[in-house]
């Protein structure tokens, strides 16, 4: 079973330091993505596995979600904590979350 979270939960843990990873393409990144969250588009999710860690959840994010939760089912099956953000970048954005524009992950 995929471990879904909403936007509440998932701002809870961005501010505790979660590992976030927007699987969304580059030029959808750099519109807008949730600050710290690392590139990874999913059809790359596969070849960068040694990339995320083993001991700590993934918070996977899209647009919307549908990415999220298919990048969550997969990693999942090969043994990773991974939890889609319900209603991804949008929902994030129409909460009133800062978003980072560009190709950095930080607002700094």
């Amino acid at each position: 079973m995929i471990s879904e979270v909403d936007v509440d939960t998932f701002t809870a843990a961005h501010a505790d330091g979660a590992y976030v990873v927007d699987v969304r393409e580059p030029y959808e990144y750099v519109g807008g993505h949730v600050p710290g969250a690392r590139l990874i588009p999913l059809s790359t999710l596969a070849d960068s596995l040694e990339e995320l860690p083993v001991s700590q959840p993934i918070y996977l994010i899209c647009q919307g979600g549908n990415r999220s939760k298919v990048a969550a089912q997969y990693l999942a099956r090969v043994g990773r904590d991974a939890r889609s953000v319900l209603g991804g970048t949008s929902g994030w954005l129409s909460a009133g979350r800062p978003v980072v524009r560009g190709a950095r992950a930080n607002l700094a």
